[in-house]
């Protein structure tokens, strides 16, 4: 034996992991052919926990501190190795340090958008995503069903894992609460920890970790975004979220904006000329809407040829239980329009039965003749003619006879 092989042979091993990345979730310790040398010394920190492997079972662990390996401390290494005066130097086995302390920065997000159903919005797609603190509980099964032969287990691996887990959760979670789009995004905080426990439930006896904590935020389609943002609510709950919202203010909003957008284009295209007409011809209807007994679909009625008409008051909102109709004009929405304004409509010729018209509580714009409220509308018979000065002459009584 040479100087420098007696040299190693004396050399007292020391097994130990110096990390701070906090990134490592587990580690293994690189030993040639796995080899242990009697006594040799363990370094365990705070936050770590050693393991010995022995042929893909666990053996032996070991909390924070400082120990010298021998049989007496390696009881269950000793029975599997089948050490009955103390082993021989060197044994074989495989020591993994698992990192004990909380990861706090996994990232989560659902990859599709859950459908849910709305009171308000009928169906609607909400995403979500947030932060997640995950920890190593078990060590057997994370050794067995995470770990495998692999030689470090880095947290990006366990967030992968973790959003698959977390996304199936959310769904579930989110179909049990029955709760709308707007209901679920009120109760972020509270339905945060509902799905920790959802999460937990997965990942306890599956891959031996707990969920201490988890953060959520639900996002909401942009349309249903910006109508919150707009305020065009029926109602305010006491925590400022939107109760009920009119999607006819909302829907006239967004086709102003588009107008407008259009309109302002400085670069004085044939498209935002002829928004700027539409735009104008929609205000116009909507004056006119303003003044008492025009029919839908005018622009405006004859001027006075002495002085201009003294501006209208704001029309009224339709009563109670009213239902109000928009009318397609040439692809412009215009109204709304109560009964009696259809009436005059349909019977002006302005309103055919094809034309496309939309209310409260239709899932889409339909021509007018299926609506089953204006079906009468279209089947009632045309106003009298007007009467001549001169009545008809009166016809002579039918003969009697005698």
């Amino acid at each position: 034996m040479g100087l420098l092989d007696k040299l190693k042979g004396e050399l007292v091993d020391i097994i130990e992991w110096m990390d701070d990345s906090r990134s490592t979730l587990a580690w293994r310790f690189p030993r040639y052919k796995n080899e242990i040398k009697n006594g040799a010394q363990l370094i365990v920190r705070e936050g770590q926990k050693a393991v010995f492997v022995y042929r893909g079972a666990l053996a032996d662990q070991f909390e924070p501190g400082h120990y010298e390996l021998t049989s007496e401390n390696l009881p269950i290494m000793s029975t599997l190795q089948g050490w009955k005066h103390g082993f021989n130097s060197p044994f074989r086995s495989e020591v993994y340090f698992i990192n004990t302390r909380p990861v706090t920065d996994l990232r989560w997000g659902t990859p599709q958008p859950v459908t849910i159903r709305d009171p308000d919005f009928k169906m609607v797609q909400i995403r979500a995503n947030g932060l997640c603190v995950v920890k190593i509980t078990d060590v057997e099964i994370f050794l067995k069903e995470v770990i495998g032969t692999d030689s470090a287990v880095e947290a990006d691996e366990i967030a992968e894992l973790l959003r698959r887990v977390i996304s199936m959760a959310f769904s579930d979670m989110v179909l049990a609460t029955g709760l709308g789009a707007i209901d679920l995004q009120g109760q972020q905080v509270a339905l945060s920890t509902k799905l920790a426990e959802f999460v937990q439930e997965r990942v306890d006896d599956e891959f031996g970790l707990s969920i201490p904590e988890m953060t959520m935020n639900i996002s909401l389609p942009d349309e249903i975004t910006q109508a919150m943002t707009r305020g065009v609510a029926k109602g305010v709950e006491a925590s400022g979220f939107v109760e009920n919202v009119d999607l006819n203010k909302y829907q006239q909003a967004q086709v102003a904006d588009s107008m407008l957008a259009a309109a302002q284009n400085e670069g004085g295209s044939v498209m935002g000329d002829m928004m700027q007409m539409g735009m104008g011809a929609m205000m116009a209807g909507q004056m006119a809407q303003s003044m008492p007994g025009m029919a839908p679909g005018q622009q405006g009625g004859q001027q006075s040829s002495t002085a201009p008409a003294p501006a209208a008051a704001p029309a009224p909102p339709p009563l109670p239980g009213q239902t109000v109709y928009h009318v397609d004009h040439g692809g412009q929405s215009g109204g709304p329009y109560n009964m009696a304004q259809m009436q005059a409509g349909i019977q002006n010729g302005q309103v055919t039965g094809p034309t496309l018209v939309w209310a409260q509580g239709m899932a889409a714009w339909a021509p007018a003749q299926s609506v089953p409220d204006l079906q009468a509308l279209f089947s009632a018979p045309p106003p009298m003619p007007p009467t001549s000065a001169t009545p008809p002459p009166v016809p002579p009584p039918a003969p009697t006879a005698e």
